[in-house]
């Protein structure tokens, strides 16, 4: 039952990252790369890893898919296009992965897929978040600290580009 739950999960992760970068419209991909993150919170869901479910629903779908609908918002790439559909199964195609991810989303929290997990380091570190963050801070914190630098730089960017267009 675990296997089925992750091979749905994974195959609604890897369509929600392609349909997120072939789409045209800016709003569009925001929400294709919003499933995406909630795909992966249910593998992290899955490999019995609560706070790095959490995080990634905290952090990922909530606070950094805000910034980016901000920068899209900022650049004005919300505008809705005259021009009919051209894709016209990503409707449906979006509304079926939603409620599969939903559907895995509650079998798996009320406990449906859930073995007793392997007692291991590997998996101590994934599940305590004094253990993880100490890891964050230590081991990985240059890659910590070069994304949230990226991130700034693109907000920055964004800011710059959008005030050359306008006219004061």
């Amino acid at each position: 039952m675990e296997l089925i739950l992750f091979l749905i999960t994974a195959l609604i992760a890897i369509v929600g990252a392609v349909a997120m970068l072939v789409s045209r419209n800016a709003v569009h991909s925001a929400l294709f790369l919003l499933l995406n993150f909630a795909a992966i919170a249910v593998l992290f869901l899955l490999l019995n890893a609560p706070f790095l479910f959490a995080i990634q629903l905290t952090v990922y779908a909530g606070a950094i898919m805000v910034l980016f609908l901000f920068v899209v918002m900022l650049l004005g790439a919300e505008k809705v296009e005259d021009t009919p559909d051209q894709i016209p199964w990503q409707q449906p195609l979006a509304l079926l992965l939603g409620l599969a991810l939903l559907v895995i989303s509650v079998v798996v929290g009320l406990g449906g897929a859930t073995n007793p997990p392997p007692e291991s380091e590997a998996l101590a570190q994934f599940s305590d978040p004094q253990t993880l963050g100490a890891l964050l801070f230590t081991d990985y914190l240059l890659p910590f600290e070069v994304t949230g630098f990226i991130l700034l730089i693109a907000v920055i960017g964004v800011v710059v580009l959008n005030q050359r267009g306008r006219k004061i």
